[in-house]
Order: C-alpha cells, then sequence, then structure tokens
C-alpha cells in the first residue's frame, strides 16, 4: 500500500468511525477526509473497494493484535480474554461498529479464515491443538458478543459471557474464573 493511499485510508477509517459510511456518498468522504472523490477512485477504484479497504485494515490491525497478545500471555484462555478485553474497549467502538457496518454493505465473505490462519498459528506457538471448528466458533462467538457491546453500551455482562465461553472452551487453563 502506498504511503498516499494509507495516509488517506487512515483519515477515511477515522472519519467513518465517527460519522458512519452507510448513507455517505464518495464525494462526501472525500470532503471530511480533505481529499476529492477522483483521489478515493484513484486509490480505492469504487465505493465497494474503500468499504473493502476499510475492512481489511481493521480486521487486519485486531488480528496484529492477537498476534501480539500471544507472546504476552501464558494461556489460550488469557490470550482470548486479553483480546476481547483490547477489542471490546470504549475506544475500540467506533471501529468495531465501522467493521459490522462493512460488513452489512459487502456481505462479509472471506472474514473468518485470516482469523483461522493467524489463530492457528497462534495456537502452535502456544503448544495446543485447536481444530478449525473450535476456532471458528471462538470468532463467531466474539464477534456476536462485539454486537451486543454495540447495541447495548454495556460490556459487563458481554465480557462475563466470554469468560463463561473460554472457562466451558479451557477448563483448567483459564485465570479467571468464570
Amino acid at each position: 500500500m502506498t504511503d498516499a493511499r494509507t495516509r488517506l485510508l487512515d483519515a477515511l477509517m477515522a472519519e467513518a468511525a465517527t460519522g458512519g459510511l452507510a448513507d455517505r456518498s464518495l464525494r462526501d468522504l472525500a470532503t471530511a477526509a480533505g481529499t476529492s472523490h477522483r483521489m478515493l477512485l484513484f486509490h480505492f477504484e469504487s465505493r465497494a473497494g474503500l468499504v473493502s479497504a476499510i475492512v481489511d485494515a481493521v480486521e487486519s490491525a485486531q488480528r496484529d493484535l492477537l498476534d501480539e497478545l500471544a507472546e504476552q500471555v501464558s494461556s489460550p484462555a488469557e490470550l482470548v480474554l486479553a483480546l476481547w478485553n483490547r477489542v471490546s474497549s470504549r475506544e475500540m467502538r467506533p471501529f468495531v461498529r465501522l467493521f459490522f457496518e462493512c460488513v452489512a454493505l459487502t456481505g462479509g465473505t472471506g472474514l473468518t479464515d485470516p482469523w483461522l490462519d493467524v489463530a492457528t498459528d497462534v495456537s502452535e506457538r502456544l503448544g495446543i491443538t485447536l481444530d478449525q471448528t473450535e476456532l471458528r466458533l471462538g470468532v463467531a462467538v466474539s464477534r456476536g458478543l462485539l454486537i451486543d457491546v454495540l447495541a447495548t453500551g454495556d460490556t459487563r455482562q458481554a465480557t462475563e459471557s466470554i469468560e463463561r465461553f473460554v472457562h466451558m472452551w479451557d477448563p483448567g487453563g483459564s485465570s479467571n474464573d468464570a
């Protein structure tokens, strides 16, 4: 990704995270980001291309976070909870909302497999073996609980739920008593 495209995407993500995306034209987004709609078309080819780039960037940052956190924890359960605490934080909510808005606009195809790939790599580094069904379930539970956080604004109940899920999934490995 070129530096200009990266800077533009960062500006567009910040703008879309605060002002939404669904009902905004390319011209409106371009103006808000301090550029022209022609530059958006040059860098992203279409509105769909821009939305796809935003989803990719949000997801990539969260997968990088998973990889980074894996170096700081001692168990898979601790990793899941550390990632949850970061992605469900108030600071991340605008980007989580933006992610789900983009998924609604694009259909969200192909968003789980990259998570399965990085989770497989991380689990191998942690010395455990998880099958793809367990990993897919973890992604689905986390996304569902993030929707709950967005809908209610309350992380307490969703956090209790993810802690319970982790305890059921890895009863001996959780550092919390869920």
